[in-house]
């Protein structure tokens, strides 16, 4: 059986409404007139291919059913451009989008992207299109902001999302921009697939050189055998019957091929030997890439899609009358003679990769594109992007600094932000001159001479019932103990030495450990009072001044034989920290043996849950002035804050970490002053009738 195989071509370009389809591109529509010689068994296969961007909108899947799209699927690129900044360690970036619907979908996909990569946007610009020549004025003035706009932004990376003919007018002022006396533009620009220096040859004649470096991506193209040897021996001689190759022939040598009637001024006689070669880059390639490979793919794949359908349909049987084929029917794949893998998904989209490609642009108007690595897609996350830092090429004026040439800055240096720079690290530590220092120190002092008055005030009134009952002289250690405690946060203040490294902590934990001791001794003192009920009993006789004595004594030993065996072994010392923080160095004391601290901190919480449990079952008993009670408040003060201390001494760094501890020590030895003393004084100094021995007769009755 014979089949005639008629194929009639069509192309339409952005011929539909654009609020139903937001993006159009250039579309080969085939339709494959199959005839038998009988005209009556005349039936038809429809099918549309496009080579360029083509995203259709609601309802495009009813016109375009038979759609195959020779370019990828679109946001394959966005993420592309997200891993190449992230490969260069962009963050502060510029986008550039035309002023129409594609720009819009492109700005609503990309900031996302960008903001979830921790990528900025230093600016966003949206490039209007020059349709009418009424518009010239108003859309200048709008180009010219918006080149200052890229001028003055310290971004050095520009994302531009757009065909060329949409920044026709930018162009056109960038041209322009040295005999204005403005300056260069200096920036790296990155785009996509849709851009293409050589496919638009407004600018051939222009010094492209504020584009020299750019990088963008395109479609993954090869060379199919014998193509450039085709353009090397091209004549129009041997094109007879090819209109378009002579029209060509004349626009890009500026000549005629035949002497016409009347002849135009300034057009040679083409000699028909010219070469292709000779053109510039920009003009003409000689490679295939970009959108002529896609086109060359476009053609093979309706080829080789006719091929399908006519081995899996027509073989051993007749076709229905009038017939359409669906393109999920028809699996296309081949290899085409580049040696190029070509398929499609389940969607229409051509499955490849893309070219991540460097422009260089040379004062003779020449250009050069350059591979420099690849985007894979279909790789997994984080491999999907490959890049030759050795090949790429950056604008004269752009700072960037290849990554193999990046030296380490020293221990006591940081980067700066465009990290281009050393510079020296600033040493930190709390210092008397700051104002947290100068807080905490006044707070320090403040307390101290709150002690002093209070011990004062007692040492005034020894005799006085209030101040001797409960064991005189352990109240006396306790404030003594309680003002050195304030005097201790001092040594945490100014620049660590050697001396107070040793001092700070052994200082605070001895004194600390007296303070909770003489608590713990009168605490053990008013319990006991009540239980050695019997007059002359030897339990009353053994917990006179003696038991309170040792019990204070013991508690601040135990703590000197753990501080003497820290220093034994491993001692606190001056270190610097010069990782913890990017831009300072920070002094601090090394504590050495971090079990021993914990350990002399776990003594004191210790002493202090013992007190406070035997405060607290004591709270009831009869006291005259309710020492108890304020000894278990305290207590709780004091746990509270100790509990406190641990996660935020352990989340904080650098000076922070010293100010908690001072803070800690502050608000704990404040809590036991104010909880213990406080009451005591109020009487002692506004309510002295409360503090004789008649009142306290009268309570006790």
């Amino acid at each position: 059986m014979t089949w005639y195989i008629r194929i009639s071509l069509t192309v339409q370009t952005a011929l539909l409404d654009s609020n139903q389809f937001p993006e159009t591109g250039v579309f080969f529509f085939f339709f494959f007139n199959l005839l038998k010689l009988a005209p009556s068994k005349r039936t038809c296969i429809s099918m549309q291919i496009t080579y360029g961007s083509f995203l259709p909108g609601k309802g495009g899947k009813v016109l375009f059913p038979f759609l195959y799209q020779m370019v990828p699927k679109e946001a394959q690129q966005y993420m592309g451009v997200v891993r190449l900044l992230q490969h260069f360690r962009w963050t502060w970036i510029g986008l550039c989008a035309v002023d129409d619907n594609k720009g819009e979908r492109f700005l609503q996909t990309m900031v996302p992207i960008l903001s979830q990569n921790f990528i900025c946007e230093a600016f966003i610009l949206r490039i209007t299109k020059w349709d009418y020549v009424d518009q010239l004025t108003e859309v200048m003035v709008q180009h010219w902001k918006s080149y200052n706009t890229v001028i003055e932004s310290k971004a050095n990376v520009v994302f531009i999302y757009g065909e060329p003919p949409s920044f026709h007018m930018l162009s056109t002022l960038l041209f322009l921009a040295p005999f204005l006396d403005l300056p260069p533009l200096g920036k790296v620009c990155i785009i996509t697939s849709h851009w293409d220096f050589a496919l638009h040859s407004l600018q051939k004649m222009w010094d492209m050189q504020t584009f020299h470096g750019s990088i963008s991506f395109s479609v993954h193209s090869n060379q199919p055998l014998e193509f450039q040897m085709f353009e090397y021996i091209l004549r129009p001689s041997k094109a007879k019957g090819d209109g378009f190759i002579l029209d060509f022939w004349e626009q890009a040598f500026n000549c005629l091929l035949k002497m016409p009637d009347g002849r135009e001024e300034g057009k040679e006689i083409c000699s028909g030997h010219e070469k292709l070669e000779s053109l510039p880059g920009t003009f003409f390639e000689m490679e295939m890439t970009g959108h002529s490979y896609n086109v060359y793919n476009a053609v093979y794949a309706v080829a080789h899609a006719l091929h399908a359908i006519y081995d899996t349909r027509f073989k051993g049987r007749r076709l229905a009358e009038r017939e359409v084929l669906a393109h999920q029917n028809v699996s296309i794949w081949f290899n085409n003679s580049a040696g190029d893998i070509v398929h499609f998904n389940e969607h229409g989209e051509l499955v490849t990769q893309f070219d991540v490609t460097n422009w260089l642009m040379f004062p003779n108007g020449s250009m050069a594109r350059v591979k420099v690595g690849s985007l894979v897609p279909q790789a997994p996350a984080g491999q999907e992007l490959t890049i030759d830092d050795d090949q790429i090429r950056w604008h004269t004026s752009f700072n960037q600094v290849n990554m193999d040439a990046c030296n380490k800055c020293l221990d006591d240096q940081y980067t700066n932000k465009e990290q281009t720079q050393c510079l020296p690290k600033i040493l930190s530590y709390l210092s008397y001159e700051e104002a947290l220092g100068i807080t905490l120190t006044s707070l320090a002092i403040s307390f101290s001479f709150i002690t002093m008055f209070v011990l004062g005030t007692f040492l005034k009134h020894k005799d006085t019932p209030i101040v001797k009952a409960n064991n005189r002289s352990i109240t006396y250690i306790l404030l003594t103990s309680l003002l050195l405690c304030f005097l201790s946060t001092l040594l945490f203040i100014g620049q660590p030495a050697k001396v107070t490294c040793l001092l700070r902590q052994m200082a605070f934990s001895i004194v600390f450990s007296v303070a909770l001791s003489s608590i713990l001794a009168k605490t053990i003192t008013v319990l006991l009072a009540f239980v050695a009920t019997k007059p002359g009993s030897s339990m009353r006789k053994r917990m006179g001044k003696g038991l309170a004595n040792s019990i204070a004594l013991s508690g601040s030993l135990i703590q000197a034989a753990i501080c003497s065996l820290w220093l034994g072994t491993n001692p606190p010392f001056p270190d610097v920290d010069m990782h913890s923080l990017d831009d300072k160095i920070i002094l601090e004391c090394n504590e050495g043996s971090a079990p021993m601290f914990y350990c002399i901190l776990g003594f004191l919480g210790s002493l202090a849950i013992v007190s406070f449990s035997v405060a607290f079952l004591a709270r009831k008993l009869p006291d005259a002035f309710n020492e108890a009670k304020f000894i278990t408040f305290s207590m709780l003060v004091f746990c509270s804050v100790w509990l406190s201390f641990v996660p935020a001494y352990l989340s904080t760094k650098g000076k922070y970490v010293v100010a908690v501890e001072i803070f800690a020590i502050l608000s704990s030895s404040a809590g036991l002053l104010g909880c213990i003393f406080g009451p005591k004084c109020y009487i002692i100094v506004l309510r002295p009738e409360l503090n004789s021995r008649e009142h306290l007769i009268r309570r006790k009755n």
